[in-house]
């Protein structure tokens, strides 16, 4: 374990915004991570996983903590399911290519996701009609004041949409360690109906659909839609997909016949951001070396050079002119450092 001192961000975060740490140190076993928060050499600290669902928008005046702990492991099963536990460290897409490889089933939809299994409980990441919540056991974490292990099942998490425990009542007291899911090993149980998935199988010629067929769906959609982040600086969907009231959708539909949406509950409507962002004229606008994706309005991107302010002060010139068109407050799905 090795602390480096000014050390450039640029490669750790998604956006490719490149910010300084005043000091930086990859972890790589909970030791480690106690070890660092025992001394008092080092404070403040600051959290980093995959660097996906950040906009760093200046240097980080602390120790930035790397989470690089590495491991898949099946901790049980039965005849029909199979229990797998991630370190916080690994990548989210080839964890999702590993359970495929091995014929678990229930992560399929969420392929290609960008960051680490260890902050996806966090943002209870989630994709094409499944959140993660919906395969979530349990996940461990150090916690930051008596520095002991704990662990939250599900039911402790708080899971909403792209929301937790740990971005309310538990954020910055916890470091997860590893999340534990439970899988299908068969009879797995296939969701195609939510956006393109059915038509993208239909256009692959694939009648009986497995889970990696799924998956290859899911990606191929993605790929069409959305830039990779290591041409492209970007975090995926910038925005949340706002929620709102029955009497506030029917007034807008009246305004807009055309309006996609899907029906949360009685009286709840998700609304997709990016068609209101696209209505709005932003779809594809370009400022210099930054802008919004010209294929997916959700996307805010970095062409090259950009700086996480510029990004910022787009993101909300979006939001005022979202909410003056259609009175709707549309919530910043990453978040802003």
């Amino acid at each position: 374990m090795q602390i480096q001192n000014n050390i450039s961000l640029k490669h750790y975060n998604t956006f490719g915004i490149d910010v300084k740490a005043k000091q930086f140190v990859s972890v790589n076993s909970i030791d480690e991570l106690k070890s660092i928060y025992k001394s008092e050499k080092h404070s403040p600290k600051f959290i980093l996983g995959g660097g996906s669902n950040m906009l760093l928008t200046k240097d980080i005046d602390a120790l930035v903590l790397h989470i690089n702990l590495k491991g898949i492991n099946i901790t049980s099963q039965t005849k029909d399911t199979v229990f797998v536990q991630a370190k916080a460290g690994e990548n989210w897409h080839e964890f999702v290519l590993w359970t495929l490889d091995n014929d678990f089933g229930g992560l399929e939809n969420l392929s290609l996701i960008p960051g680490n299994v260890g902050t996806s409980p966090i943002q209870n990441i989630g994709a094409y009609g499944v959140e993660l919540k919906d395969t979530f056991e349990s996940c461990e974490v150090l916690n930051l004041e008596t520095l002991e292990v704990e662990t939250f099942k599900n039911s402790d998490c708080g899971f909403g949409y792209r929301n937790s425990i740990f971005k309310q009542n538990a954020k910055d007291k916890y470091i997860i360690l590893n999340v534990l899911f439970k899988l299908t090993k068969k009879h797995h149980i296939l969701n195609t109906n939510y956006g393109a998935i059915t038509s993208e199988l239909e256009h692959m010629k694939v009648l009986k659909p497995t889970i990696q067929d799924v998956s290859k769906a899911v990606i191929s959609i993605r790929q069409s839609k959305l830039p990779n982040p290591k041409e492209i600086g970007n975090s995926g969907s910038f925005f949340k997909n706002p929620i709102i009231s029955e009497t506030a959708f029917l007034e807008l539909q009246n305004n807009f016949p055309k309006v996609p949406h899907y029906v949360i509950s009685k009286n709840e409507i998700k609304v997709p951001a990016g068609w209101l962002i696209e209505t709005a004229g932003f779809k594809g606008k370009k400022l210099g070396n930054y802008g919004v994706h010209k294929k997916q309005a959700l996307v805010l991107v970095n062409y090259g050079g950009a700086s996480g302010k510029d990004i910022l002060e787009l993101s909300r010139l979006i939001q005022k002119t979202v909410f003056r068109l259609f009175d709707i407050n549309i919530d910043a799905e990453v978040n802003i450092i």
